[in-house]
């Protein structure tokens, strides 16, 4: 064989080691395993029955009016807390309440029922919690609101909060003040209450 036959098949030789050794290892032997996730969020719901708590007309000076309402924990997630915020609107009927604000003449009773939950509805064992107008209530923060109302709200549970699927059960009374004064400039005045609850979710935990 000629010295050029020889070199071209060396030639050959070191191209095809270089393809072998550049395409890797190749194992005839394998095993796929294949993992599949699933993360789910849950639902933080609030619900309030019944969802208009007052709707009372033709009211006088000294009327005081106490409902009951719920706060049902419908979602799957528990609920640590619910903060209150409160705003209200006065319509002055006949334009002379000059600086007079008909919401420092209603005064807010949270009420806590000392009896038995069975008995909630006729129930007249309450204590008074916290007693302010809603003038007052409008200004402060749902934070601050519920430092004071700390046993009013979930006073129905050993622990703060509503687990999921919870109730709790709420007693309060609204009165409008006569304060022994000439009220005469409310006299056909309306006042629109809204109160926001906000229900918060307990803190994150290792799963």
């Amino acid at each position: 064989m000629s010295l050029k036959k020889k070199l071209g098949l060396g030639v050959a030789s070191a191209v095809l080691g270089l393809t072998l050794v550049g395409g890797g290892t190749y194992a005839y032997f394998n095993d796929t395993e294949t993992s599949t996730n699933t993360f789910a969020a849950g639902t933080l719901d609030l619900t309030l029955d019944p969802e208009v708590i007052f709707n009372v007309d033709n009211l006088k000076p000294g009327d005081s009016m106490k409902r009951y309402f719920e706060m049902q924990n419908t979602g799957s997630l528990d609920i640590a807390r619910v903060l209150l915020d409160t705003s209200y609107n006065v319509s002055d009927a006949n334009d002379n309440n000059g600086n007079e604000d008909l919401g420092e003449h209603f005064v807010v009773k949270f009420l806590k029922n000392e009896g038995h939950p069975e008995s909630w509805l006729d129930n007249d064992e309450y204590t008074v919690v916290e007693e302010i107008s809603l003038a007052d209530l409008s200004t402060m923060t749902p934070d601050d609101l519920a430092v004071e109302l700390e046993d009013f709200l979930f006073w129905d549970y050993e622990e703060d909060g509503i687990p999921a699927g919870g109730t709790d059960y709420m007693a309060v009374k609204i009165e409008f003040v006569d304060n022994d004064e000439d009220q005469n400039i409310f006299q056909g005045d309306s006042l629109e209450l809204e109160w926001q609850f906000t229900a918060e979710q307990e803190e994150g935990e290792r799963r």
